[in-house]
């Protein structure tokens, strides 16, 4: 690369793109903070949405198909990734003649177990505390990014919370979860967290100068909190 090339690569964006890009970036982050407020209200605390006895979504083996004896709320939910965290799990399935199995396709099964031993082991038994973590999570999710404040760490914890979903319940098949809605989201979530939205239209674009300058007045923890602008 020239330095020619490389001084018109700094130039500085056209007016018009540089409003697009901070519009689709405000939308982007709305949008996300909007689907998990959406995702607060069925498992809401103390139950969770849960049964009286806290009882899990189990399976049974009928003529060698899964049938599920399923529960309601967040116990539901983790006992449906937990049946299907023993079964095979192919993720970014492309099957390129639609007939037979996919042509593409990674196994994610030891990850898919790993999370079930984690949901079986931790998760469930004390679910009357994961529950609020899980619960508490997705509700810092919605007003960090909805606020844009400590916008990364917002677009950090879903990249979590996201990454858990696709893992667990994406492309499973009864009941049938679309695996690209929840690689949407991951990716969306990463680009989130990766582009720190809150310094368009957010609380961190007052925030953000502010800590730098505390940072370089040698604040290491105003220096922290600034890279979670």
């Amino acid at each position: 690369m020239n330095s020619e090339s490389v001084a018109y690569d700094r130039q500085p964006l056209p007016r018009w793109e540089e409003i697009l890009r901070k519009v689709v970036l405000v939308i982007a982050r709305l949008a996300l903070a909007y689907l998990f407020f959406t995702q607060l209200w069925w498992k809401m605390p103390p139950t969770f949405g849960c049964p009286a006895d806290f009882s899990f979504t189990t399976a049974t083996v009928e003529s060698g198909r899964l049938r599920l004896q399923r529960t309601s709320g967040l116990c539901d939910w983790m006992g449906v990734e937990q049946v299907y965290s023993t079964q095979p799990r192919p993720l970014l399935v492309a099957n390129l003649d639609n007939r037979g199995e996919p042509e593409i396709a990674i196994d994610i099964a030891p990850i898919a177990r790993l999370n079930g031993l984690l949901l079986e082991n931790v998760f469930m038994p004390t679910i009357r505390v994961t529950g609020w973590l899980l619960w508490l999570a997705e509700a810092a999710i919605f007003v960090l990014l909805l606020l844009g404040l400590f916008s990364r760490l917002g677009g950090l914890i879903a990249v979590a919370v996201s990454a858990q979903l696709m893992i667990g319940l994406s492309g499973i098949p009864n009941p049938y979860e679309w695996e690209w809605a929840y690689n949407t989201i991951f990716v969306l979530s990463l680009l989130l967290f990766a582009f720190a939205p809150g310094r368009v239209l957010g609380v961190d674009a007052w925030l953000r100068p502010r800590l730098l300058a505390a940072r370089a007045r040698g604040s290491r923890f105003a220096g922290l909190l600034s890279y979670l602008t």
